[in-house]
């Protein structure tokens, strides 16, 4: 039995999942993103930079090892996702896993940027991947699975959801934020006035990962799930649902779908822009002293737009409110490519994509949320852990081949990193990944969520689950 005030009930026995969350919920809630990004930020935005300016590897041959490695972690998703629907514990099915795992991952975290400075380079490449996969493939999915699916399994309000789905991005900006400010200066600190070497960046991730564990043990401490997610077959027995069956429910599900090709596309721009930050920064406006003021006006202008993110939601719903927003960041992305040598006009920009990466960001998984609930009422049985581990799968594929996009566009351009200026090649293929990608990835979203009509049906989904009825039902 959880203990809790009055709305709160079992893992096992709920009365009303329907439930209304206190403010202490929804932050706790949205700190667990603020955890997660301080690992996936650090990953996302410099551990390419970490992989070729410290340890001294190729770019295309690091992002290749992200690349490849992205593959098994993405397969581990849906392993973690077939988990947690066969986990029943008095406290739910996905929060035993953040409780199990939380230590673990920021142990490997700490590894991860710490590679041997005197080992050969092949030495170092086997290195870098076990490392790597130990953080990504194995805890972070761990940890991260779960996560996604406890927004579905706390309440099954749609507006909550979608207020779940604001808290978490806006901890995830606060959270990338804080990377994107701290992270040059801490390795600064700690490396003696030198930004690249292997002291200041492990002392670094040993700090960061001490706020990651405090700050998990919180989201941990205030957070319930209350949906019962257990599926009956027609004599009332528990039914256990194969893991076949679960992914032929999601392949059959169209707004799942939609989700994720939009899911995917958005993972991808995202390691190739925030990728591609740090260089953009150094080699385009001319110091890495413009990153942090850059990339914190986009993170500034994501989290205020956070805020009214709700209200404008309830007025026009998530779908609407996510298309805004891909219309807006696409727009900002699409200037950003004639006026990219300013550095006053690219930090303006960054604020406008900011608003666009807040009204999309605040909506996408609580909408997310909403498809795995239409596919519970068109196939009859509950599978929130394989929707939201097929889901990340997809964001780790995309992420992984994105990253792996940012090495190869690299590459092909000829980046050097023993070059304090780049050629022309160089600099228009930084250009390329930090403005071009996220302007086509922008116009696919947009597409996506024009098909994408859930909100005008939810309601009386909801009713149907909420009295026992499935799509098929007599």
């Amino acid at each position: 039995m959880v203990k809790t005030d009055k709305r709160v009930h079992t893992a096992t026995a709920v009365k009303d999942p329907n439930v209304k969350l206190s403010f202490l919920e929804r932050l706790g809630y949205g700190a667990g993103d603020y955890a997660g990004n301080l690992v996936y930020s650090a990953i996302s935005a410099f551990l390419l930079v970490y992989y070729t300016n410290v340890v001294g590897a190729s770019a295309a041959a690091a992002a290749s090892i992200i690349a490849i490695s992205k593959f098994f972690d993405g397969v581990s998703d849906l392993v973690m996702g077939y988990i947690i629907d066969r986990t029943h514990t008095k406290i739910g099915k996905a929060k035993p896993w953040i409780q199990r795992l939380f230590i673990p991952l920021a142990v490997c975290e700490v590894l991860m940027f710490t590679v041997p400075s005197s080992w050969a380079s092949g030495a170092q490449l086997a290195y870098m991947f076990l490392t790597y996969n130990l953080v990504s493939t194995v805890f972070y999915t761990g940890i991260n699975v779960p996560y996604a699916t406890m927004q579905g399994l706390m309440t099954t309000n749609q507006y909550e959801r979608g207020v779940l789905g604001t808290f978490r991005n806006l901890l995830a900006t606060a959270g990338t934020m804080t990377i994107n400010t701290v992270m040059y200066k801490m390795t600064a600190f700690f490396g003696g006035g030198d930004v690249y070497t292997q002291r200041g960046w492990t002392l670094t991730t040993i700090v960061l990962m001490l706020v990651f564990c405090a700050v998990t043990i919180f989201q941990l401490a205030t957070t319930h799930e209350r949906v019962d997610s257990y599926s009956t077959d027609q004599e009332g027995k528990d039914e256990k649902v194969s893991f076949g069956k679960g992914l032929k429910a999601l392949v059959t599900n169209r707004y799942w779908l939609l989700l994720i090709v939009m899911i995917f596309s958005m993972y991808f721009m995202m390691s190739t822009f925030f990728g591609s930050a740090a260089y953009y920064a150094q080699y385009i406006l001319g110091s890495t002293d413009y990153y942090t003021p850059v990339s914190n006006a986009l993170s500034l202008a994501q989290i205020l737009t956070l805020f009214a993110t709700p209200f404008v939601m309830k007025k026009v719903g998530k779908r609407n409110t996510a298309l805004l927003g891909a219309v807006i960041s696409g727009a900002g992305f699409l200037i950003n490519g004639f006026v990219g040598d300013s550095v006053a006009a690219v930090t303006a920009l960054s604020a406008v994509k900011g608003i666009g990466f807040g009204m999309m960001g605040g909506t996408m998984f609580g909408m997310l949320q909403d498809a795995i609930t239409y596919g519970e009422w068109q196939v009859g049985f509950n599978h929130a852990g394989m929707g939201n581990a097929a889901s990340s799968f997809c964001m780790k594929i995309g992420s992984g081949i994105g990253t792996a996009a940012l090495g190869w566009i690299l590459g092909a351009g000829g980046f050097d990193a023993q070059m304090a200026v780049q050629s022309a090649a160089g600099a228009n293929a930084i250009r390329v990944a930090f403005v071009w990608v996220p302007v086509i990835t922008s116009v696919i979203s947009i597409v996506v969520l024009l098909f994408f009509d859930l909100d005008k049906k939810y309601a009386a989904i909801a009713k149907d689950l909420a009295e026992g009825r499935h799509k098929n039902d007599a």
